[in-house]
């Protein structure tokens, strides 16, 4: 088992950072990630969507004045720009050299959920991402305010809806439940009254704003504390609970590394996590550099997009459609603004039900062939999937040691693929590609790459 593919995955969704991190080291590696810089700027493919309340109000406008048909052209207009702002993304992170930035935000898109499904307005979607990617390995406290105070969220979370003698208590208990405390460190009078506190909280401009006129301005109690609080007070005083740090360590571990994390651990770290003020960068900084010198490999099932975009650099894979790999994480449960409710994706076994090893599999038959996949095939239906423009030849190349017999091209394939073969395994693989195999022969990259086919679909090939 390579431990610098391994952390390659860990740290990005590829193999393609492990020379790097075998050359420069884990803390220098680090260091340069925290580094990386992102581009602020709005994306070309959002120019026409509505990004003021006033161009939002023109586009309902021409909505209830058009007919049936007009309608439905200005609806999918906004879908196909989600469906570019995917695929931009998925961009981001295969390419970026260093990609810990953006698997973060990946974390963090996947811990404050806000959808497009809901919020239906692709720019303060695209306002809530460039906020989660800018306080990546920033301050958790902070970025609870920030992305709290997003159109998005507000949106996503009904606060719109949530004024005075008519409360709306999602938001509200969100914020504790699932972004910060978590079940059992508050009571239900503690979400009735956040509400009373986030009273009044609805769309702005660039952020969401209070409207005077909604607010809730009598004294409450909150958590222990007394007065008229609003939402930077009341972050404030659940980030001095005794129990705040815990939630978020133990999900940046289920995230990176184990599925299910010792609570001995998620205390440690989350002790250190407190000590430093909840700022991120020290804690990821701990967390990988002790756990990196530990045997923890196998501890984690693969997320789709781990799974896709390490099969994609194995195969040296460049052409693949970007829209074909976001509907691939759709198929297997990871679609990108879209999770499936405001826990987002459960991950662990999740990833790993019978259709979706069944998906992985048939991806990785085609890709593994040579053949391209697209949006318009359903993976999971073979019929579909094999119908002629989806089967694009691909320039497909697996590097392997063509100096080496089965025996050397067995264990470097297994050490990539990050398993460790067991003796009835080595028998399989030693029937594929046998004792005599000469690497120099006509056909002989063929029959490695069926080698690595077989590899690919095996249980183990799906845990790092």
């Amino acid at each position: 088992m390579d431990k610098n593919t391994l952390w390659s995955l860990r740290l990005g969704n590829s193999a393609k950072q492990a020379n790097a991190i075998e050359n420069m080291g884990l803390n220098d590696f680090l260091n340069l990630s925290f580094d990386t810089k992102f581009d602020s700027n709005v994306p070309a493919f959002l120019e026409k969507s509505p990004k003021s309340i006033n161009e939002l109000k023109e586009v309902r406008k021409k909505l209830v004045a058009s007919n049936p048909d007009a309608k439905k052209d200005l609806l999918k207009v906004e879908r196909q720009t989600t469906e570019e702002m995917k695929v931009w993304w998925i961009d981001k992170m295969e390419k970026t050299e260093f990609p810990l930035r953006e698997k973060m935000t990946c974390f963090w898109h996947n811990h404050y959920v806000a959808t497009f499904q809901k919020v239906k307005v692709n720019y303060w979607v695209f306002q809530h991402n460039q906020i989660l990617r800018e306080n990546a390995f920033g301050n958790f406290k902070t970025l609870t305010k920030k992305i709290i105070q997003t159109n998005a969220m507000v949106r996503y979370l009904d606060n719109v809806d949530n004024r005075k003698d008519k409360l709306n208590e999602n938001l509200s208990r969100e914020l504790l439940e699932l972004f910060t405390l978590g079940i059992g460190n508050y009571t239900e009078e503690d979400i009735k009254n956040g509400a009373k506190g986030l009273a009044g909280l609805g769309i702005g401009e660039d952020k969401a704003i209070y409207r005077k006129f909604f607010e809730d301005n009598e004294s409450f109690s909150y958590l222990g504390k007394k007065g008229v609080l609003k939402v930077d007070e009341m972050v404030d005083t659940i980030f001095d609970q005794p129990n705040i740090p815990y939630l978020i360590t133990r999900k940046i571990l289920k995230w990176f590394i184990y599925d299910t994390p010792k609570e001995e651990l998620v205390r440690y770290y989350g002790d250190y996590f407190k000590k430093n003020n909840f700022e991120i960068k020290p804690l990821l900084t701990k967390i990988f550099t002790e756990e990196y010198p530990k045997n923890n490999a196998g501890s984690k099932i693969k997320s789709p997009l781990e799974y896709i975009l390490q099969l994609k650099n194995e195969l040296n894979i460049e052409t693949t459609n970007g829209r074909a790999i976001s509907y691939f994480l759709k198929q297997q449960g990871m679609d990108l603004f879209n999770q499936p409710n405001v826990k987002g994706w459960d991950g662990g076994n999740a990833w790993l039900t019978s259709q979706v090893f069944l998906q992985r599999n048939t991806i990785a038959d085609l890709l593994c062939n040579g053949k391209n996949f697209d949006r318009r095939g359903k993976i999971d239906e073979m019929d579909s999937m094999m119908n002629k423009k989806s089967n694009r030849v691909l320039n497909v190349k697996l590097n392997w040691n063509s100096e080496g017999d089965n025996k050397d091209i067995i264990s470097e394939l297994a050490n990539r693929s990050l398993f460790t073969i067991d003796a009835n395994e080595q028998k399989d693989f030693e029937q594929l590609l046998k004792y005599d195999f000469d690497p120099k022969t006509a056909g002989s990259e063929y029959a490695v790459m069926r080698l690595f086919n077989y590899m690919v679909k095996t249980p183990e090939y799906q845990l790092i």
